[in-house]
């Protein structure tokens, strides 16, 4: 279920425009480890053992993770469109590629198998062809 959470929340960044800004970004990850948490608690996932950090802490390294998240995201975002600006100017295609005329097809001696097994998958069994007009 983390798994679907998880890529529900990354194809919603990757479709809505303002997913670049990083104050939605931060709300959209924000949204997800809270659904995430919701899910966890309602399959039984309790954080009430001995061991656990405090729930202070707990917290503040969630909302860490979620500010260096959407900093990460949205950095890479923007590197990733100024390297494909880069390689279009670098890779600019100067005339169009021409399409080859399709081949002619030709005949040959022997038929192809695939007509072959057409024609004998036909039954010849009807009435005449003269009466379907």
């Amino acid at each position: 279920m983390l798994a679907v959470i998880s890529a529900t929340v990354g194809a919603l960044a990757a479709t809505i425009t303002p997913a670049g800004n990083p104050v939605v970004l931060v709300g959209l990850l924000g949204a997800g480890q809270v659904v995430g948490h919701l899910m966890l608690d309602a399959a039984g996932h309790h954080h009430a053992v001995p061991t656990a950090p405090p729930a202070a802490a707990m917290l503040a390294a969630h909302a860490l993770a979620i500010g260096l998240g959407a900093l990460l995201i949205a950095t890479g975002d923007r590197l990733w469109r100024a390297l494909s600006r880069a390689v279009r100017a670098v890779v600019r295609e100067v005339s169009p590629v021409e399409a080859t005329p399709a081949s002619a097809v030709r005949r040959a001696d022997q038929p192809m198998r695939s007509a072959l097994l057409l024609a004998a998958s036909v039954s010849h069994r009807g009435p005449p062809a003269s009466l379907a007009r």
